[in-house]
């Protein structure tokens, strides 16, 4: 059994100024997870008469990619391929000193405590548009051939579970990584291929406007992320982009727009 320091940044709202505020907390099982610890945390929290910690979660499976956390300076912990719901005590020492954190970028307010508005994720995939494709019935599996290469590049790029790890472990919260991911995803398959040059251009635009920061390859996103989506499609996303931005200056040439 664990005995823990922990020092977890409060915040009431996102108005309000917070702080790091530390409590003691004993008995914690190895085998426990980082957010069963948090769950032992609020109990006791709740017993004493106080407020409990805010955080997201939800799947704790590391499916959902709600929980954002920075844990000891790190994203997630800093252990390779995991989220938090799958960091375990047993990687914490008897008397460690934890600090924990929310996300810290201008495109992540913070909610409360631990939890960050994530929005500006759900607003640049919107302005990403849909798919062209027919309705109806549902094609068969086979109907349209995709050579293997590219549906395993199309089913990396899907593992993105939009944690935002990548942002908080950027120096520049840099929002790259996922935007090069969410449209990667398309871009390998025949069914994105009618709006690639479109929803590349309208992504990004949307990625600026949230405020997230420049990408200067310092490929920390890389490490942070919790699914290994390479950081090879960022530079796929450049490369459209280049295109997409050329495409709609010949096309404005030639309509006086």
């Amino acid at each position: 059994m664990l005995s823990l320091t922990l020092h977890v940044w409060r915040q009431p709202n996102r108005a309000a100024e917070g702080k790091m505020v530390q409590y003691k907390l004993a008995g914690v099982s190895v085998h426990a997870s980082f957010l069963e610890m948090l769950d032992i945390l609020n109990e006791q929290l709740i017993t004493n008469g106080e407020e409990p910690v805010a955080f997201d979660h939800d799947c704790r499976e590391g499916i959902c990619g709600s929980c954002s956390l920075m844990i000891n300076g790190r994203p997630h912990g800093g252990n390779k391929s995991t989220a938090t719901c799958q960091l375990h005590m047993r990687f914490f020492r008897n008397g460690d000193d934890i600090f924990i954190e929310p996300w810290r970028a201008h495109a992540f307010p913070v909610i409360r405590d631990l939890c960050v508005d994530r929005g500006a994720f759900d607003r640049i995939v919107a302005a990403g548009g849909f798919v062209t494709a027919n309705v109806g019935s549902a094609p068969d599996a086979n109907a349209v051939p995709i050579p293997k290469e590219q549906s395993d590049r199309a089913f990396e790029s899907a593992a993105c579970i939009g944690c935002g790890a990548c942002v908080a472990a950027c120096p520049n919260s840099s929002a790259m990584l996922y935007v090069a991911a969410k449209l990667s995803h398309l871009h390998h398959l025949p069914q994105g291929q009618p709006e690639r040059m479109h929803r590349t251009e309208a992504m990004v635009t949307a990625m600026d406007a949230a405020g997230f920061g420049n990408c200067t390859n310092l490929y920390e996103c890389e490490a942070a992320c919790p699914k290994d989506i390479s950081r090879d499609v960022i530079a796929e996303l450049n490369r459209t982009y280049g295109k997409s931005a050329l495409t709609h200056r010949e096309r404005s040439a030639k309509t006086g727009d």
